[in-house]
């Protein structure tokens, strides 16, 4: 089914019992967030809230669930959709030349399948209602978080063009309100948007940018989508729809936009300009990302359709909406990354606690010796994949969605001596936890069934004779080196220990433990030593594994106690002996006074039992990092 705007797309959700209607007025500062919060961590349902003090309603955890996802992009099954991909791809097996040359003939194979955009001379549904004389206050733009700088534009479609090769993008990057008729524009180094800014910034000329909210879900989708660069989005859109994305020119520019999309920002970025000091702003990784100077987008007009719907999203502490998004990634371009890059990938998943870009784990169909680490040498190179900081690849007839079974597969096929990859590389400029901004290291584990050419006397079994001391840990909370810990996955046959400190009281903890553990009787009776702080809760599995991987630098935080056993070091790293050379951010929470209004507007909201906030149980986590980011 095809969407022309977002109210068909809030009528086929309301038909089939995916959205909830909220009329009582909730402010969109701060309000929304935390109510979408409890909503979309508990499961429920997409939320349309109609009385936002403006003339606009706003959508919200629209792509929260699985049924969603399909509704939105209009496939029953997503992993249907990778097949089609797959026949498209498969035709690229009869052009001669590289990758990067049939990754340029794909344009020109999917047009012939009808998908490629249409320009109309017309004006579009988007453009019924036009403000000549913009002003950004007329939308119910969300502020999600209390740290946050100001109000965010949290689903932007931005369109740019390159200024010499024509060549098109619609890139998802935050806008922050500045004042009425200006905005942060958050393109990161490593977007296409940015690149399209350097190339303007060259040739001197003022850049024409549009922004797009709203329309066809696909859309918004195709714009998060791991697209090659010169990749039409609008391409996918039209492949995933089977209909022809329709595009009318902007009013004062000269691009292209989607002629059902619900209100379209023009404007334009000038080169010449100083930048801005953009966030912080509560972001996916679950902690706020850091203020840093970004373009300044000028609107020059405004148009929406009459009945037009506001998207937004929130992200922060995961899981949240944007977590579907990466599954329906996961399912839709398995194919392609298989067929073109890497045949022997046989699935790919990215865990809600590794939030994209900290975690992905591979499964392939091995062959030969060395294709493990083959693997993961490609990938920390492919596209997006770059930014990758843990890479984990098995083999077999393993689930990698079933954690405990990935983790017996790969304790039992790991020696750690020899089958890990450490390397430095590009991170997402959101990482916190490296030395150097967006650059760190990374680690690959290559958990796969070992050839006889690859065993060695010293390759890692698993164990199923502990022989930890049952004292041992009564002993070094005597001794003030931990404060909890949890042993319980050695019941599992997992041998990993995880253990708090608090490195605020004491910032040589971590190394007084390792000290302590380094030579221990038992400490070869363990593979792996997960080290938080001490406001972590250790028996909260999915919150360990988020501070370890966000909180790490896999070269820097690792330790070998013995020669077979890792200690990962996932503590606050602002309290280390010499401190941080960068801030280190706070955790993303709701403040008490939101949390108490919505408690109190709970009963009139009309949507089901009371929910508690996620809030209250990650606040403690705060360690008043953001006082400082606030000055």
């Amino acid at each position: 089914m095809t969407y022309t705007g977002l109210n068909d797309f809030i009528w086929d959700l309301e038909k089939n019992g995916e959205l909830q209607r909220i009329k009582t007025f909730v402010n969109p500062v701060l309000e929304i967030s935390e109510i979408t919060d409890r909503v979309s961590k508990a499961g429920g349902k997409a939320l349309l809230f109609e009385n936002t003090g403006t003339k606009f309603p706003v959508l919200i955890n629209t792509f929260g669930s699985s049924k969603r996802m399909s509704l939105a992009l209009g496939q029953k099954d997503l992993q249907t959709t990778g097949k089609e991909i797959e026949k498209v791809f498969a035709s690229l097996s009869g052009i001669s030349g590289s990758f990067i040359n049939k990754i340029i003939k794909l344009p020109d194979l999917i047009k012939l399948s009808g998908s490629f955009p249409q320009k109309s001379s017309f004006k579009g549904k988007c453009q019924q209602v036009i403000h000549n004389d913009p002003d950004l206050g007329i939308l119910p733009v969300l502020k999600c978080w209390p740290y946050d700088a100001n109000r965010f534009i949290t689903l932007p479609m931005v369109h740019t063009i390159h200024p010499e090769t024509a060549s098109t993008n619609v890139g998802m990057y935050r806008m922050q309100i500045l004042d009425k008729k200006t905005t942060g524009m958050h393109w990161q180094l490593h977007k296409t948007g940015a690149n399209h800014f350097e190339a303007w910034k060259r040739i001197g000329r003022k850049m024409p940018v549009s922004v797009a909210l709203g329309g066809d879900p696909v859309y918004t989708y195709a714009a998060t989508a791991p697209l090659p660069e010169n990749i039409d989005e609008y391409i996918l859109a039209g492949f995933l729809r089977k209909k022809k994305v329709k595009l009318v020119k902007c009013i004062s520019n000269d691009l292209f936009v989607p002629s059902d999309a619900d209100i379209i920002i023009e404007g334009y970025v000038d080169p010449s300009e100083e930048l801005v000091w953009e966030g912080p702003f509560g972001d996916h990784t679950g902690f706020y990302s850091l203020a840093d100077w970004y373009p300044r987008f000028h609107v020059t007009c405004l148009t929406h359709s009459r009945d037009a719907v506001y998207p937004a999203t929130i992200v922060g502490v995961p899981p949240q909406e944007d977590a579907f998004l990466t599954m329906s990634t996961e399912k839709i371009f398995l194919t392609p990354i298989k067929l073109a890059l890497l045949p022997e990938i046989e699935d790919i998943h990215m865990p809600d606690a590794g939030v994209a870009h900290n975690l992905v784990i591979i499964k392939i169909k091995k062959s030969y010796s060395g294709q493990g680490m083959k693997v993961i040498n490609s990938l920390l190179g492919a596209g997006q994949m770059m930014f990758t900081k843990f890479i984990i690849v098995v083999d077999g007839d393993v689930d990698i969605r079933d954690y405990r079974n990935l983790a017996v597969k790969t304790f039992t096929n790991t020696d750690f001596l020899k089958d890990l990859v450490f390397s430095h590389g590009p991170l997402d400029v959101l990482d916190h936890s490296s030395d150097t901004f967006a650059f760190g290291g990374k680690l690959g584990i290559d958990a796969t069934s070992k050839t006889t050419e690859e065993k060695q006397e010293s390759a890692s079994s698993v164990l199923t004779n502990y022989n930890v001391p049952d004292n041992i840990f009564e002993l070094l909370k005597s001794s003030k080196l931990i404060l909890n810990y949890n042993s319980g996955l050695l019941n599992d046959n997992i041998p990993l220990l995880i253990l708090s400190v608090n490195n605020f009281a004491d910032c040589e903890i971590v190394n007084k433990l390792k000290s302590k553990l380094r030579g221990a009787s038992w400490i070869d009776s363990l593979r792996m030593i997960l080290v938080v702080d001490h406001t972590i809760d250790v028996n909260d599995c999915f919150t360990v594994a988020w501070q370890v991987l966000g909180n790490t630098d896999p070269i820097r935080d690792h330790y070998f106690v013995s020669d077979s056993t890792i200690l990962i070091d996932a503590t606050i790293k602002a309290f280390r002996p010499g401190g941080f050379k960068r801030k280190w951010p706070d955790v993303v929470c709701s403040d008490d006074e939101t949390i108490l209004k919505v408690d109190q507007k709970w009963e009139l909201l009309g949507i089901g039992d009371f929910i508690s906030s996620p809030s209250l149980k990650t606040k403690h986590m705060i360690h008043n990092a953001n006082e400082e980011v606030k000055r």
